[in-house]
């Protein structure tokens, strides 16, 4: 008898599966499962926020336009030293730089050095400066930044952007302001309400925050045109690409501008 046999019951001869049989068994084919769609590494992933409009060759094109447009541009805060476009850059939040220029024509008479404005009577200093708007804080930033220019920097405005964020009532955009239009210094890239708009627009940043887009356009605007591009996106914003109705028509930047706003 085959020893891979024995007797059932009723002396039935039962033949027992051989290992080669089991391995049969085990080897059977799988029912085909569905498809699972491939995931892609977080690396290869395509980033949503990287704008598309930031080619050379197109930033480029940009630059050229904004100089034949504003081949003058600079800032409009009228002023005649360093400490003056300070004062006046704090008072221009949330205002326009026309009323500034008016309330500052008088204000810097009467208050026209740093020991001036430290020592000012602080009731009288908000309402010389109420009509630029947020007049308690403007005062509490002009004295403050008047005292520690005193205190800490020999009575001479500071030319360094670490220097300057150490004075109340300045953050990067006043810094910027002051370092690159009084001094010549490139530290950065302006950015107020008109840079924000216009550079989304355009294409060249998708952020809405002022310290990531101002790194945004560092990236892509060369160091030497800082200076000028911010004051030429400004005067750009205030002429031609406003807020609400843009002058599209009037727009040298309107073929390379691919805005959802744009009204043409």
């Amino acid at each position: 008898m085959d020893r891979n046999a024995s007797l059932g019951p009723c002396g039935i001869l039962r033949v027992m599966p051989t290992k080669k049989t089991k391995q049969k068994r085990k080897m059977q084919p799988k029912k085909p499962r569905a498809s699972q769609p491939v995931r892609v590494p977080k690396s290869a992933a395509v980033n949503k926020k990287s704008p598309a409009g930031i080619d050379p060759r197109r930033v480029a094109a940009i630059l050229a336009k904004l100089d034949d447009a504003y081949p003058a541009a600079t800032c409009e805060l009228k002023h005649e030293n360093a400490f003056q476009l300070l004062i006046s850059t704090i008072l221009s939040a949330q205002c326009t730089d026309v009323r500034v220029n008016q309330v500052a024509e008088i204000l810097y008479k009467k208050y026209p050095t740093p020991e001036a404005f430290a020592h000012a009577n602080p009731a009288e200093l908000e309402q010389d400066i109420r009509p630029t708007g947020f007049f308690r804080n403007k005062t509490k930033s002009i004295m403050g930044a008047s005292k520690a220019i005193l205190e800490n920097f020999g009575g001479q405005v500071p030319r360094t952007m670490e220097e300057m964020l150490t004075l109340p009532g300045a953050a990067r955009k006043t810094a910027n302001v002051v370092l690159g239009t009084a001094f010549g210094i490139t530290s950065g890239i302006v950015v107020d309400t008109h840079v924000i708009r216009i550079s989304n627009r355009l294409d060249l940043t998708r952020n809405e925050d002022p310290k990531k887009i101002e790194q945004d356009l560092m990236q892509v605007i060369p160091k030497e045109k800082w200076i000028v591009f911010s004051h030429q996106v400004i005067w750009h914003g205030r002429r031609v690409c406003q807020a609400r109705k843009p002058k599209c028509v009037e727009c040298n930047l309107e073929k390379i501008c691919h805005s959802k706003d744009k009204t043409i």
